[in-house]
């Protein structure tokens, strides 16, 4: 299926929910810190990316790709 709107990854320069929701978290209760690296696309996808693979070692199982890049 060809859906514009999902799917594209980081490579088609989308946000995944994850990236999504960190960000909006970031910006609402991180205060100063939040609102630089929620603006700072690279230290955000670091720091999501980092929770992937944590939640992959520990659950063994891999993030659903509706949710991650």
């Amino acid at each position: 299926m060809n859906n514009p709107n999902h799917g594209g990854g980081a490579g088609a320069g989308g946000q995944d929910y994850l990236d999504k929701a960190f960000n909006a978290g970031a910006k609402k209760f991180g205060g100063a810190q939040g609102q630089k690296i929620a603006a700072n696309r690279g230290m955000s996808e670091k720091i999501t990316d980092g929770m992937r693979k944590a939640y992959e070692k520990v659950t063994g199982k891999k993030v659903n790709p509706k949710y991650s890049n």
